[in-house]
């Protein structure tokens, strides 16, 4: 049964471009594992959805990689300074879980028409905002793309269409680090990680089709309303 739910949550999480990291900790808090196992195995699974989303997304000359080369170069060192710090459980749940709310508030107070004028983002802007969402990805396990995707949306520089090709590749990068951190700090995945994969990966097929071929940019921004919204109320009170 928890297998099936984590392919669900990869499934719905896929559709906007999200890995599910926010959901997979609300998930394992739910189900009692250990706190010292959550955040290296939603790491990991992120580093597995997110791969078959960036490939995908990739094979289909989607990705605006020149606009991710400064977010990256930002955030990949501030993830892994991130992993190596370990927040005590209730601390780090709630400030994640706090944070995704706000996100998703930023999201429903913009004007609906302002997501079709795209700015041009500065590079300094760029550079911050990837440092400050690699630290928090690092920090929590969560990835990064849902505290991504909301901030670029908000500054117009980025579709809700366009940050759904952004986020695997944001998020896979900066898991990979933050994964790394954790391990060094003496965090390890659940010892039925493979399991979990194996669910994870089945998940993110089914979910990254559903929202390449058929999501609209409507659908894709109120989806992420509502997962920035339950993921963050999981976090809370969890």
């Amino acid at each position: 049964m928890f297998s099936l739910v984590l392919a669900i949550i990869s499934l719905l999480y896929t559709t906007v471009g999200q890995a599910g990291g926010t959901a997979f900790l609300a998930l394992m808090a739910f189900a009692a594992l250990p706190s010292t196992e959550m955040r290296p195995t939603a790491l990991g699974l992120n580093i597995v959805v997110a791969t078959y989303s960036t490939w995908v997304f990739n094979r289909n000359k989607v990705v605006d990689w020149i606009m991710l080369r400064p977010l990256l170069l930002s955030s990949m060192p501030a993830a892994f300074a991130g992993g190596l710090m370990v927040l005590g459980e209730e601390i780090y749940k709630t400030l994640t879980g706090v944070v995704l709310l706000l996100a998703g508030a930023v999201m429903i107070m913009r004007r609906g028409g302002a997501a079709d004028r795209i700015y041009e983002n500065p590079l300094w802007g760029t550079v911050s905002i990837g440092a400050a969402i690699g630290l928090v990805s690092g920090l929590t396990g969560v990835g990064g793309g849902v505290f991504l995707a909301p901030t670029l949306i908000a500054l117009n520089w980025a579709s809700p269409k366009q940050t759904a090709a952004l986020s695997p590749p944001f998020i896979l990068a900066n898991s990979e680090i933050g994964f790394v951190g954790a391990l060094l700090a003496g965090q390890f995945p659940s010892s039925c990680f493979g399991l979990y994969a194996v669910a994870a990966l089945g998940g993110a097929v089914a979910g990254t089709m559903i929202g390449l071929k058929w999501m609209s940019q409507i659908t894709v921004r109120f989806i992420l309303v509502a997962v920035l919204f339950v993921a963050g109320i999981q976090l809370v009170c969890a």
